[in-house]
């Protein structure tokens, strides 16, 4: 190939029924620094039925040109044609880097279409950057379970590609009635052996919040000590107006669940505050928690880790703090109330 005829940033922008996804536009915000560096433009490409009417919103929030494939065949999501969509869009349009979400959907789409273009992929990126002298793209993910993180550049091939966790990324702020050059594409579907029909979806109904819309987490960690020791964190969550969420130990244990999880195999979250309560701070977990704007340390252990990225710490028996500090969070908006 050649590397020259590549140009542009382009985002798979993710949408289900008829929604896009936040880590779309966690992924414009990202791909417009990414396109300043290199003097070039973002692209989005947007798959689907009947979407059109996003684009608007791709727009709002980075895309300078949004590519539609819109056909029947790419309702719902299923692997076949939407690697096909993908693979005919990159061999047309030539982009130099292709950027995914890291959801169940773009971790299934993102290695076939690789597979398909012959070029490498760099999943779970925590970093993205272009090299200011061979401005080639710099993608960086933990490695060895977490313990190093690893610069991977993909020099030989194009599109570069990697796919980035919701919540790493931060979206740019709207900027409303902005406009996109709208292309639309549509590179034609014929069922093959590898389509999948789709014959019912069942859709789970949740009334939990989302850890990674919390502007407040209360998370627990192997030091709790046990399933029932979580009413105490939810005790202090219920004051605050918060949301309790935990680490991978914790999940492990089954004393939460899987969607409770924050760190590198868990949930990226970024609230106001995040209180780590037993929490150890091992890498892993920190991966998912510490662009946080304020972090609060509670565990008995003075040299964890986690006090080396703590805002505040306090050192001593959880069981004794969390509960002092909830009845004095009490008192106080009841005094608040009062007033």
């Amino acid at each position: 190939m050649s590397l020259k005829d590549y140009k542009g940033v382009f985002v798979f922008a993710q949408q289900v029924d008829g929604k896009l996804s936040g880590v779309s536009f966690e992924l414009l915000g990202k791909a417009q620094d990414l396109a300043k560096d290199l003097g070039t433009d973002v692209t989005a490409v947007l798959l689907g039925y009947k979407v059109e009417g996003l684009c608007d919103h791709l727009a709002e929030y980075g895309a300078d040109r949004v590519i539609l494939v819109d056909d029947p065949a790419l309702k719902d999501y299923t692997t076949e044609p939407y690697a096909h969509a993908i693979d005919e869009v990159i061999k047309k349009y030539k982009p130099e880097i292709f950027i995914y979400g890291a959801t169940a959907i773009g971790r299934d789409l993102a290695p076939r279409v690789s597979a398909r273009v012959r070029t490498g992929l760099t999943a779970d990126c925590t970093k993205l950057e272009i090299d200011p002298e061979s401005k080639l793209f710099r993608m960086t993910r933990p490695a060895f379970g977490g313990n190093i993180m690893a610069t991977i550049m993909c020099p030989d091939h194009r599109p570069q590609m990697s796919t980035v966790r919701p919540g790493v990324m931060q979206k740019k702020d709207r900027q409303a009635g902005a406009k996109a050059k709208i292309e639309k594409f549509n590179p034609g579907f014929e069922k093959n052996d590898k389509f999948v029909e789709i014959l019912k979806i069942i859709k789970e109904e949740s009334n939990k919040k989302d850890i990674m819309d919390a502007k407040i987490l209360v998370s627990g960690g192997r030091g709790v000590g046990s399933k029932e020791n979580f009413k105490i964190l939810q005790d202090l969550a219920d004051v605050l107006g918060a949301t309790v969420s935990s680490s991978r130990a914790a999940v492990d244990s089954g004393w939460t669940e899987k969607d409770q999880q924050v760190g590198q195999t868990g949930k990226t979250v970024r609230p106001h505050v995040y209180f780590a309560i037993g929490i150890s701070g091992a890498i892993q977990h920190l991966a998912g928690m510490e662009e946080s704007d304020i972090i609060i340390a509670i565990n008995k252990d003075e040299s964890a880790p986690i006090f080396d990225v703590a805002d505040y710490g306090i050192v001593g028996d959880l069981n004794k703090i969390v509960p002092a500090l909830t009845a004095k969070l009490k008192d106080y908006f009841a005094a608040k109330a009062k007033e």
